[in-house]
């Protein structure tokens, strides 16, 4: 096998760790209400299927993002996959509702390893215009995750019931951890003999990122202002103030803070959290706006948001390639601006919208998400060292994460504090809806913009650039 045929083989086998997390994500959220009737739980209480899962995958990403920098990349992302494999196999056997959380707790570590080292193994095969390419690529693999997710648990969930949507990814990660072992890189660039590995700042770590995380995830439900939200917000402060006091005091820390002195490290990650809490803002809500308003039916509904999906695999590998080749500052300018324009469409829509530009405006998100992320991507891993991607790929998968949480709490309170309190003025339901709809999809806009503004900062040239 030549040494092209060798690297994309490598590429496939680490495109398929996100690709199954994508889509056992997709399927599983179609899935909660039937889980909810089954095991006879609230729809409030099923929705920790999806937050612990998310909680624990979050956590955990800078810690393995770092694990992969020390051990050997075969050996880390098989145990992801086979964690992921046997989370899987394990909910397809849970009989109840504790069990069912501890299993996707399981699944998450697994996903959590995949993701946090999946960009930094890219990175460290690929050079430049070819960089670019196979993140764009990557990208590709995981917006055809998402895309697929529905339709294929639509479809177990009919005829197997919910147990069954786990079944797809057991075998595709079995195989990915076989693989895994046998074709990804067994050596590593730091010298493990002298590392030493920060235990009490992964603590202090883990428990304030889990207490922020907890508090943006369930703030919309248990109120802003209640006590359970304040001591989450205090534990927080004090444990991430002893986290950064410990990695500034010791020589081997959990998170090189050094890496943000980089300004394309640290301004590409914000503008990552950022785009994901805009791409968020209309993806939450526009299902709710095709079925509630406009009464289309779930399978329609999902045809109609499908555009996005579509028009993204198409422009992020062509967009991931050009930025290796010609660099990714006009890209990633260009993909806020044209993702902007599509909000701005959704903000102008009403009862009587018709389909076609429902798909336009979906598909120019797609568009612009497309023509930002790989460029993105490929800027903040080429900014910092080859010993340093591992955590880095860890740090950049955070800020997805990040972006996705904030975005969908902040959406979700924004709405429903506008609904409700125009409701509460004697609005009709209908009209109330569209009103928090568009002042939503503002803020949103305000999302892309705030991206805008971090990605010029982050690729703006040097003075003493030629």
């Amino acid at each position: 096998m030549s040494n092209k045929s060798i690297k994309w083989t490598i590429f496939v086998i680490t495109a398929i760790g996100n690709f199954i997390a994508m889509l056992d994500s997709t399927t599983v959220n179609l899935a909660l209400y039937p889980m909810s009737v089954d095991l006879h739980v609230s729809m409030s209480q099923i929705q920790w299927v999806m937050i612990a899962y998310m909680l624990v995958l979050t956590v955990f990403l800078p810690f393995f993002g770092k694990l992969g920098d020390i051990f050997p990349k075969n050996k880390l992302y098989s145990t992801g996959f086979a964690l992921f494999a046997l989370g899987a196999f394990l909910n397809t056997t849970a009989n109840n509702f504790g069990l069912l959380i501890a299993y996707r707790c399981l699944e998450a570590l697994g996903a959590s390893i995949m993701l946090s080292n999946a960009q930094a193994i890219i990175a460290s095969i690929f050079k430049k215009e070819k960089r670019g390419k196979a993140l764009g690529l990557n990208g590709c693999i995981v917006a055809i995750g998402g895309m697929s997710g529905p339709a294929i648990g639509g479809v177990l969930i009919n005829y197997y019931g919910w147990h069954s949507v786990f079944f797809p990814c057991i075998p595709v990660a079995l195989a990915g951890a076989y693989y895994s072992y046998k074709m990804l890189p067994h050596t590593v660039k730091t010298d493990r003999k002298n590392f030493k590995f920060d235990y009490k700042g992964f603590i202090y770590f883990t428990v304030s990122l889990f207490a922020l995380l907890l508090a943006i995830a369930e703030g919309h439900t248990w109120g802003w202002n209640s006590l359970k939200i304040i001591i989450l917000g205090v534990i927080t402060l004090v444990f991430g103030v002893l986290f950064y006091l410990r990695d500034h005091k010791i020589n081997y820390p959990l998170i090189d803070f050094s890496l943000f002195k980089i300004r394309t490290f640290t301004y590409g990650n914000l503008g990552v959290m950022t785009s994901y809490m805009a791409m968020y803002t209309n993806s939450i809500l526009l299902p709710f706006f095709l079925q509630e308003i406009l009464k289309y039916n779930a399978l329609l509904t999902g045809l109609l948001i499908l555009p996005y999906s579509v028009t993204l695999s198409f422009i992020a590998p062509i967009a991931g390639r050009l930025s290796g080749k010609y660099g990714s500052r006009y890209l990633t300018l260009a993909g806020p601006i044209v993702y902007c324009i599509a909000l701005l469409m959704f903000t102008l829509y009403d009862k009587n919208c018709a389909m076609w530009q429902i798909v336009l405006a979906s598909g120019i998100m797609g568009i612009g998400n497309g023509l930002f992320q790989s460029p993105s991507n490929n800027a903040i891993m080429t900014s910092v060292t080859p010993t340093e991607l591992g955590l880095a790929s860890g740090i950049l998968a955070l800020s997805r994460n990040m972006g996705n949480i904030l975005g969908v709490a902040v959406t979700i309170t924004l709405f429903e504090t506008f609904r409700n309190m125009l409701l509460d003025n004697g609005e009709l339901y209908d009209t109330a809806f569209l009103i928090s709809y568009r002042t939503t999809m503002c803020f949103g806009i305000l999302f892309g913009l705030a991206c805008f503004l971090f990605a010029f900062v982050a690729h703006k040239p040097d003075k003493n650039s030629v």
